[in-house]
């Protein structure tokens, strides 16, 4: 089994091409590798996208990549295979994003990723560090895991989902925070699992298992 971790210069690959290997080693999920090429893209057996930065920025640098997104959209959503989105990743996966500029996201996953607006004025934007997660639908990645698990965020937007079913878990941070999406064979978390020790190691663990 093939996982390709997606590679279009936004963002520090190094700590989450570690966690997947790791686990995948563990797991007996098969090879993990880095690319930027829609060739081995297409090949892979699960695709996951991280992203780092804006939303605008992000978009720009993938659809720069010739031919990428196109392979990415042809194994996931006509393919069928196991997606994992990012952070920006995740948020990319929205109908549209609002950093900046009104900028059109996948539309994998109905909603708008808007600026992190908290009731409590004490609360600082970016929201950055641990946050407990609140599970509010049950997923195949939630193995072993239960509401209350820590997860590590740094991020300004978030990702207000129109569909309830398909927000997976939020947390709080003077309100709802969307932390997973989930719809059919596609999920995003919108904190970083390779930071989030032992949670986000089971939480890789269970994607690459996770068969849709």
């Amino acid at each position: 089994m093939l996982t390709a971790l997606v590679d279009y210069e936004s963002g520090n690959l190094h700590s989450a091409e570690k966690a997947f290997q790791r686990m995948a080693r563990e797991t007996g999920a098969g090879e993990v590798i880095v690319t930027s090429d829609p060739d081995v893209v297409r090949k892979a057996d699960r695709v996951v996208l991280p992203g780092d930065g804006a939303f605008p920025a992000c978009r720009k640098a993938l659809f720069d990549h010739s031919g990428l997104f196109e392979a990415i959209e042809e194994v996931v959503t006509h393919g069928g295979r196991p997606f994992m989105g990012i952070c920006i990743g995740m948020q990319m996966l929205a109908t549209r994003g609002l950093e900046y500029e009104d900028t059109p996201g996948f539309d994998w996953v109905g909603g708008t990723v808007e600026r992190i607006t908290p009731s409590d004025e004490t609360l600082k934007v970016p929201h950055m560090g641990w946050n407990d997660l609140v599970i509010d639908n049950p997923h195949p990645v939630f193995d072993g895991l239960e509401t209350g698990e820590h997860a590590y965020f740094v991020h300004s937007y978030h990702f207000r989902v129109d569909d309830p079913a398909q927000r997976l878990a939020h947390c709080d941070y003077g309100g709802d925070i969307t932390a997973i999406v989930g719809k059919d064979n596609v999920v995003g978390t919108q904190f970083h699992p390779e930071k989030s020790q032992a949670m986000g190691l089971q939480l890789i663990a269970n994607f690459l298992a996770w068969a849709p």
